[in-house]
């Protein structure tokens, strides 16, 4: 019994993984891709958390996802999995290069009618989306992106997502690098402000969970 989350080491984080993670040979795969990739590859989300991501949608019952930031995909993957057949998640991207081996795993997974990739500025798509007629009827969003326009980010999906609905916002933690009272570093400089205004963010229920590298839950008010 603790009164506090316990660190995990290796050997706990292993045996979390042997008796929680329900892996699958195409998502194993496709985390060796990614890794391949060298530093860049560090911008995937953990196993856990994508196995954690994909029970949210349904325990949601979401049928309609926004995402920032989808990278190779595997977020993408692990959440339109778990949506109804006519579901629908809608990922942001600006990378044609990363997002090809997105699109492949998609496919191969019989998923890729449920995802409607837009490429280009994340900041524009979510105000087309706004201006369309999703504006309060998405049910779930993700935010994995450039860490400066968190912030806007954040308030677009307050438009789009519907009273109940679930923001997660990834990356919340930085690495422990939050803790930095000194950086100059300008990514941590932006989540420790997005952190310390969402906390006093009368909008929202909030819980930071200690997943991956730190993953925010953000219920709409």
């Amino acid at each position: 019994m603790s009164r506090r989350t316990i660190g995990l080491d290796d050997d706990l984080h292993r045996y979390l993984l042997d008796v929680s993670l329900r892996d699958t040979p195409l998502l194993a795969r496709l985390r060796a891709e990614t890794a391949e990739l060298g530093d860049s590859a560090r911008m995937q989300i953990s196993a856990e958390q994508g196995q954690f991501m994909s029970l949210l949608v349904r325990l949601t019952g979401a049928r309609r996802i926004v995402e920032v930031g989808t990278f190779t995909g595997y977020s993408a993957l692990c959440m339109a999995s778990a949506l109804p057949p006519d579901g629908c998640l809608i990922a942001c991207d600006i990378s044609d290069q990363w997002t090809s081996i997105a699109r492949r795993y998609w496919a191969e997974a019989g998923i890729a009618d449920r995802i409607d990739l837009r490429l280009g500025p994340a900041a524009e798509t979510l105000e087309s989306l706004q201006a369309g007629d999703l504006a309060g009827r998405v049910d779930l969003a993700f935010i994995d992106a450039d860490k400066s326009n968190y912030r806007g980010y954040y308030e677009a999906m307050l438009r789009l997502v519907r009273p109940g609905g679930l923001i997660m916002v990834d990356n919340v933690l930085w690495g422990g690098s939050v803790l930095e009272t000194e950086t100059s570093d300008p990514d941590t400089r932006a989540i420790q402000a997005f952190n310390r205004f969402v906390h006093g963010d009368q909008r929202v229920d909030i819980s930071l969970l200690p997943i991956g590298d730190g993953l925010s839950l953000i219920r709409c008010r």
